[in-house]
C-alpha cells in the first residue's frame, strides 16, 4: 500500500515538472513584443473653442414714416449708397375722414371769425376818421383783424396737410418725402409701390421702408454653450470663417459676452459679439452665417507631442512618457506640459527633439508568409 502511494506521488511530481518545462519552453519560443516609437515635432499649437452665428452690421437703422399713407415712388434699392438727407421714397396720404372733416370745419370757423374782425376794423376806422375813437382803439381792432387773417390761413394749411401731407411753402419738409437719416448702404427695401404704410408713434413701431447700415463696421454675433463660456473673456482674438467665402479667415476681437444665458433646445446658450477688422478687399454681406474660433491660447513653434503618447502616474497624476535608451529598452521621463489642442500637447520641459518616445500600443511582428 505504501509503495503504491509513493509511486503516485512520484508520477505527479514528474508530470508537474514536465508541464513546467513545456511552459517555459513555449514562452521562450514566442516572438518578443515590438513597440513602435515616435519623435516630438515643432509646430504651432492653438487651443480654441468654436461659436456659431452670423455676420451683422454694427449699427442698422430702420427708416420709418412719420405719416400713414401709400407708397407712391421708391428711389433706391438694396446695395445703393446714400447720404444723410437723400430721398428714399415718396408717400401719398390717405386722409382720415374724421380729421379731414375737423380741418374743414376749422376753416369755416376761422372764416366767420375773420369776417367779424374785418367788419369791426372797418367800423373802428370810420370812427377814427371822424375823431370819435383814439389811435389805440384803432390799433387794437387792426391787431384782431390781422390775427383772424392768420388763423384763417393756418386753418387752410392744416386742411392741406391732413388731405395731402404737405402744404405750400413746406414741401421740402413734407412728411410724405421719406429721407435717409444716416449715411450708408441700403440693405433692403421691404416695401413696394402701392403698399400701405403706418406711421411710427407711441403705440405702433411703424412700417419699415428701408434699412441702412455702414458695411465697413461689421460684427460677428453668435452663441456659445454654457460649458465653454467660463473659458472665454473679452478681448480674446477671434478667427471668423464664412461659409459663402472659401479659404478666407477674418480676424476679429471678442468684445461682448452676455451676462445671462438663454435656453435653446434644452441647452443654455450665451450670446457673444466680436468686431471684425475692416476688410478692403472682400465684401461681406450682412446676414451670412459664420463660425468663430475663439483663441484661448497659442504656442508658436512649440515642441509638440501627441497626447496619446502621454501617460499619467496613478499616484501623483503627473504626466510622463517612456524614452528609448537602447534597442526596445525604455526609461520613464517626467514631463511639464503646456497648452493642448486635443491632439497635440506642448512640452515645456522633459524632452528634446531627438528623443524617441514609446508608443503604448504594442505591435505584433508580422510572420513571414502570412
Amino acid at each position: 500500500m505504501k509503495k503504491s502511494v509513493t509511486r503516485i506521488i512520484l508520477i505527479l511530481i514528474v508530470l508537474v515538472f514536465a508541464g513546467s518545462m513545456y511552459y517555459l519552453y513555449s514562452k521562450n519560443s514566442e516572438d518578443p513584443v515590438v513597440y513602435q516609437t515616435e519623435k516630438p515635432t515643432r509646430q504651432d499649437i492653438v487651443k480654441k473653442t468654436v461659436a456659431t452665428g452670423s455676420i451683422l452690421p454694427l449699427e442698422e437703422v430702420l427708416i420709418k414714416p412719420n405719416i400713414s399713407g401709400v407708397i407712391e415712388e421708391i428711389y433706391v434699392e438694396g446695395g445703393d449708397y446714400v447720404k444723410s438727407g437723400d430721398l428714399i421714397a415718396k408717400l401719398k396720404v390717405v386722409p382720415n375722414l374724421n380729421a379731414l372733416n375737423d380741418a374743414k370745419n376749422a376753416i369755416e370757423d376761422a372764416k366767420i371769425t375773420l369776417n367779424d374782425r374785418q367788419r369791426n376794423y372797418e367800423r373802428q376806422l370810420t370812427l377814427f376818421n371822424k375823431g370819435v375813437i383814439s389811435q389805440a382803439d384803432l390799433d387794437r381792432a387792426e391787431v384782431d383783424y390781422d390775427q383772424a387773417k392768420q388763423g384763417y390761413a393756418a386753418a387752410n394749411q392744416r386742411y392741406d396737410i391732413v388731405k395731402t401731407g404737405t402744404t405750400r411753402g413746406l414741401s421740402s419738409a413734407a412728411n410724405t418725402l421719406i429721407r435717409a437719416t444716416v449715411g450708408g448702404m441700403i440693405l433692403e427695401v421691404p416695401v413696394e409701390v402701392g403698399n400701405q404704410v403706418i406711421e411710427a408713434n407711441t403705440f405702433n413701431e411703424g412700417t419699415t421702408i428701408a434699412a441702412i447700415a455702414d458695411i465697413d463696421k461689421m460684427i460677428f454675433e453668435g452663441m456659445v454653450d454654457e460649458s465653454e463660456v467660463g473659458k472665454i473673456h473679452e478681448d480674446l482674438p477671434l478667427e471668423i470663417t464664412v461659409g459663402a467665402i472659401e479659404d478666407k479667415i477674418f480676424p476679429a476681437v471678442l468684445d461682448y459676452i452676455a451676462p445671462k444665458g438663454n435656453e435653446e433646445n434644452g441647452a443654455i446658450q450665451f450670446e457673444i459679439k466680436g468686431t471684425l477688422s475692416k476688410q478692403d478687399s472682400v465684401f461681406i454681406r450682412a446676414g451670412l452665417s459664420a463660425n468663430a474660433s475663439i483663441i484661448l491660447g497659442k504656442a508658436e513653434g512649440a515642441l509638440a507631442l501627441k497626447e496619446a503618447l502621454v501617460q499619467f502616474d496613478s499616484a501623483t497624476k503627473k504626466p510622463y512618457v517612456e524614452v528609448e535608451v537602447g534597442d526596445q529598452q525604455f526609461e520613464r521621463r517626467d514631463l511639464e506640459l503646456g497648452i493642448s489642442d486635443g491632439i497635440f500637447v506642448e512640452v515645456i520641459s522633459g524632452l528634446n527633439e531627438d528623443d524617441v518616445i514609446k508608443v503604448w500600443n504594442a505591435i505584433e511582428p508580422v510572420m513571414e508568409g502570412a
